[in-house]
């Protein structure tokens, strides 16, 4: 019998959105709310990326992207669930360091405060960092080319929505946000 890989990635993001929505309670107020425009702008991508990741049927006219850009080894599979697994930690890790300050949306928060430990030390967005480490991990392990497509979508989602972010934390923090950025990567340490 082989390893059930498609349940296993199932049941890690439906674990990963059940403490995404229990950790949302307890935040703090907003004090500036994106504006719905804007939310759809990264919002809709986001959506669209996780439905091709789950979904087994191939859509008419598009049955290509349900082909396999891999060579079919389970090596690979193993190395997407442990990218993923690592994904997921990474970003709930930074989750915990945000702690009140943390929105699913760009939002200031009421007496926001610029958090600069644990993984923010490393990149200024590790929680969109984690989230593409694991979904480069959920679409090795599906293999197919709708998870490299899914990839692509969330990486232009969260670019959008990062520097709209930066822009909001460029004017709320001012310098110390700019001499952040400078001494700071956005997704990979050293790199972007």
């Amino acid at each position: 019998m082989s390893f059930p890989f498609g349940i296993v990635i199932s049941l890690i993001w439906l674990a990963w959105l059940l403490y995404w929505f229990v950790s949302a309670f307890g935040t703090k107020r907003a004090a500036r709310v994106d504006s719905l425009g804007t939310m759809l702008v990264y919002r809709v991508p986001l959506l669209l990326g996780f439905i091709l990741l789950f979904t087994d049927r191939p859509w008419a006219g598009l049955e290509w992207l349900w082909r396999a850009f891999l060579p079919a080894a389970v090596g690979w599979a193993w190395l997407g669930l442990f990218l993923l697994l690592l994904g997921v930690g990474f970003a709930c890790w930074a989750r915990v360091a945000l702690g009140r300050n943390w929105s699913g949306t760009v939002q200031l928060k009421q007496d926001h405060e610029l958090v600069v430990v644990g993984p923010y030390r490393w990149v200024r967005h590790p929680i969109y960092t984690g989230m593409l480490l694991g979904l480069l991990g959920t679409a090795l392990v599906i293999g197919e080319w709708r998870g490299l497509l899914a990839l692509a979508l969330v990486v232009a989602a969260f670019w959008f929505k990062l520097r709209h972010e930066e822009v909001w934390m460029r004017e709320r923090f001012g310098a110390a946000y700019v001499d952040y950025m400078r001494r700071t990567k956005a997704l990979i340490p050293g790199i972007v």
